[in-house]
């Protein structure tokens, strides 16, 4: 009888014990990450916090430490304005296992911030040994000076995610003219999370569990390609993960994925993560948190250009999370009297009309 409070007790265990580690990117103006290296568990969660001008957590490799790892994780660039102090842009990610993660800045304007040896690592060997850290940002700095004999410093790039000069870095920073640099291809707005454009399309801001709620507020919109989708997480510990219509409930084996983003304090500041849209192709996405109960289950599900006149609109794809993850209930297999019940019987699942019709819909809309 006691067999489901210490398995509900065990699998909770991970989520009583991770810990939140708080990194800092260009405080006071600096080209560093502090602290530059740390230890942490697996479930653990790193956030990013970017204090000044515009830089980027990129995951690289110890052979590669300024190049951007196949599959690794990437903030995109984040600008942060001159005068701005709170509501600072985060990244987080979640630590996965216990093998070393290294990470630089992508910036290069006006030099190459990894040069300058500005990375990061989680888990990385201990001094004395060929992998450490020490080693890793001994490489970087290495890959800077052999930069800096080659080259003059570059201009401003395509790719250095430069914003205009009210953000005070890298395109109106470090005493240039101030005039707007070219604008970035990479996932970074060009203008605050409260602005409706920027140089590369439109911003749209979506708060993530506003009030305790479930949901995602507006849980459905039209974007179009190069416009910023900036979540801004409001309480709890949500994600945004894609999915597919198909799966509402599972991460897509390539999709895009926040990692869990705890609020440590319901007044703010509210961490954020961001999202560039590549096309007009429907995007689907939903909170993956399982504690106490799925939210996704619930209907925490999120879409960009779901096509609302067609079979997979943006209820329908609810109605699919409901259906498959939440519309189900476990029937009582042993009531307080256990001469009442076999203990040797299954759960008895019920479903409720509305749901067995939400799922008829769902195989309707999967075979269109």
């Amino acid at each position: 009888m006691f067999a489901l409070p210490l398995s509900l007790g065990l699998a909770l265990l991970p989520f009583a014990s991770a810990a939140v580690h708080d990194i800092q990117v260009g405080a006071e103006g600096k080209l560093q990450f502090w602290p530059e290296a740390i230890a942490a568990q697996p479930g653990d969660q790193v956030v990013f916090h970017f204090a000044s001008k515009n830089h980027t957590a990129t995951q690289s490799s110890f052979a590669d430490p300024c190049g951007h790892s196949e599959g690794g994780f990437d903030s995109g660039f984040m600008p942060v304005a001159a005068n701005q102090t709170d509501s600072l842009p985060t990244f987080a990610f979640t630590v996965e296992d216990t093998k070393a993660v290294w990470v630089y800045c992508k910036q290069k304007v006006p030099v190459g911030h990894c040069g300058k040896g500005m990375v990061f690592s989680v888990n990385c060997p201990p001094d004395g040994d060929p992998n450490s850290f020490t080693n890793f940002k001994k490489s970087a700095l290495a890959i800077g000076a052999a930069e800096a004999s080659a080259t003059p410093p570059a201009a401003p790039s395509a790719d250095s995610g430069s914003a205009p000069a009210g953000y005070g870095g890298y395109g109106g920073g470090y005493g240039d003219s101030g005039a707007p640099a070219p604008s970035s291809s990479d996932p970074a707005p060009a203008a605050p999370a409260s602005a409706s454009t920027s140089a590369l399309g439109a911003v749209h801001t979506v708060i993530v569990g506003e009030s305790g709620s479930l949901a995602f507020n507006p849980p459905s919109i039209q974007a179009k390609p190069s416009d910023t989708v900036i979540f801004e997480f409001r309480d709890k510990n949500h994600t945004v993960t894609q999915s597919s219509f198909a799966d509402p409930c599972t991460k897509g084996a390539s999709g895009f994925d926040s990692g869990f983003m705890p609020v440590a304090n319901p007044a703010g500041p509210f961490p954020t993560w961001k999202l560039t849209v590549n096309d007009t192709t429907p995007i689907w996405a939903y909170c993956r948190q399982q504690v106490p109960k799925s939210h996704c289950g619930t209907g925490m599900v999120f879409a960009i250009n779901a096509v609302e006149d067609g079979p997979k609109n943006f209820t329908a794809f609810q109605n699919v999370a409901k259906a498959l993850s939440g519309g189900a209930s476990a029937g009582s297999a042993v009531s307080g009297d256990s001469n009442t019940a076999d203990t040797n019987s299954a759960l008895s699942i019920h479903l409720s009309p509305v749901t067995v019709t939400a799922m008829v819909s769902v195989a309707v809309a999967l075979l269109l």
